[in-house]
């Protein structure tokens, strides 16, 4: 990692007694726990890890780091379900939730901000893992646009907004016909219950036919999304390849889907534009009634939908 600082101390050590002796020593202004799970108090017979022990041990370190007035930092597992592993009031207890996210097959990591006491929550950094360590991400959406294929069915380009954070990320979908008896629906990086929703939608609204053919979606570089104004852009690229049309490159699609096929309000939809038109695209589709919200003015030219069949039309 490069570090050269005779300031840096490290500690094999996992009794929190003998942690709080080295602080009295060192007397450090940042203290790195890892992990919480593996910390233990010795007045207490339950093993390391389990809920007393995580409980009391996190006790321990945040009344040593009030007295002593110094930050820290406590690095813990998480369960297979991407939750925290131990009590959940551990997460209570502290000031700051940071969730790091990322997996082997991407060099991308997130750091996602799940609860902050003294500011925003639901922001995001983005960091690139190199041999020298992690490095930031200062422009995300150009990184995450950077392989993106053009003249392809079943491509699209979304703005998802990560806390106050606007990012551009495509979404890619592929649609076949399934030779199984039940149709696969596989999904990375969107929630599967809101692509089975959106594939309703488009076939009692749209008359795109998916009952017989399987569906693959994938938010391309390792992201995950939740917002629910990227709807519209999974719908575009699930009908783009349905019917094997590329969808506009140009345009970017902002949009919730109702289960009456209408396009719904989205907020902060300024931001969204402001990184669109930066980004160099020429179009975006928004709901309709979000248009009067736009206060500003934008290098791009900004279209309202009210229904996704219109947008089916336009789009393809």
């Amino acid at each position: 990692l490069g570090v050269d600082s005779d300031a840096l101390y490290l500690l094999a050590e996992t009794n929190v007694q003998e942690i709080a002796n080295a602080v009295d020593d060192v007397a450090p202004d940042l203290l790195v726990a890892d992990s919480i799970q593996t910390i233990y108090r010795p007045d207490l017979s339950s093993a390391p890890g389990s809920v007393s022990q995580v409980r009391e041990s996190t006790a321990s370190l945040l009344k040593l780091t009030k007295e002593r007035e110094f930050s820290t930092f406590l690095v813990g597992h998480v369960t297979k379900k991407g939750t925290i592993a131990g009590p959940r009031v551990l997460e209570h207890m502290v000031d700051t939730v940071l969730y790091f996210e990322g997996d082997q097959n991407h060099a991308y990591r997130i750091l996602r901000s799940v609860k902050n006491r003294f500011g925003a929550a639901n922001e995001i950094g983005v960091f690139e893992m190199r041999e020298d360590g992690l490095r930031e991400v200062p422009n995300p959406s150009e990184i995450f646009l950077s392989e993106r294929g053009y003249g392809v069915s079943g491509s699209t380009v979304v703005c998802s907004l990560e806390g106050t954070r606007p990012i551009l990320v495509e979404i890619q979908a592929l649609v076949t016909p399934t030779s199984y008896s039940t149709p696969q629906r596989t999904v990375t990086g969107f929630a599967s219950q809101r692509l089975q929703m959106i594939l309703a939608v488009l076939e009692k609204r749209a008359g795109l036919a998916f009952s017989d053919h399987d569906v693959f979606i994938n938010v391309a570089g390792g992201v995950r999304l939740e917002e629910p104004a990227v709807d519209l852009g999974v719908a575009i690229a699930a009908a783009s390849s349905f019917r094997d049309i590329p969808a506009d490159t140009g345009s970017v699609l902002i949009g919730e889907v109702g289960l009456g096929g209408e396009i719904r309000t989205v907020s902060q939809i300024e931001p969204r534009l402001k990184e669109a038109a930066k980004l160099g695209f020429d179009r975006a589709v928004v709901p309709e009634n979000n248009l009067d919200r736009i206060a500003g003015e934008y290098d791009i030219d900004v279209s309202g939908a009210d229904q996704l069949t219109g947008v089916v039309d336009a789009v393809l």
